[in-house]
């Protein structure tokens, strides 16, 4: 049975994947260091971590297993789930896989540098609903994949 684990500090989609869990059937872990309130649905399980930098990225690693399905925005831990041979995908929708996230996270790094030199970048477009729309299309068609990929 695949699962799926969020990477639930900043998720702004988690009423839209406990209705995808609920669906599906599929057990979730939302993993975050603190502040969100319990899911009341039993196939959702709130796991806190302990505040640090990666703790919560370092539970989901250890946990994933092939064909899981990771959702983030945290372009590391994508890579790190991809290598488990998980699934990820961003709150908008749009998957991480093995042939985009080499170029994903050499942006990631330029754009680290940017910063660091003291220009100031501009930051994500707000949510939108039509990320919302986006997000659930997208998880329809990965959890297909996990599916697929748990068979074979």
């Amino acid at each position: 049975m695949i699962k799926i684990y969020v990477d639930a500090d900043a998720c702004p989609v988690k009423n839209e994947i406990e209705k995808i869990a609920t669906r599906h059937n599929i057990k979730t872990y939302l993993v975050c260091d603190g502040g969100i309130r319990p899911p009341l649905n039993s196939l959702i399980q709130l796991i806190i971590v302990n505040q640090g930098a990666d703790a919560a990225d370092d539970w989901i690693v250890e946990y994933i297993e092939s064909a899981d399905i990771c959702i983030t925005n945290d372009i590391p831990l994508a890579g790190r789930c991809l290598k488990k041979g998980a699934l990820a995908i961003k709150f908008n929708g749009k998957p991480y896989t093995n042939d985009n996230i080499g170029m994903a996270l050499a942006t990631r790094k330029i754009m680290e540098g940017i910063r660091e030199g003291g220009e100031i970048t501009g930051g994500p477009a707000p949510f939108s609903k039509a990320d919302r729309s986006k997000f659930l299309e997208g998880m329809e068609i990965i959890i297909r994949k996990a599916i697929k990929q748990k068979e074979d």
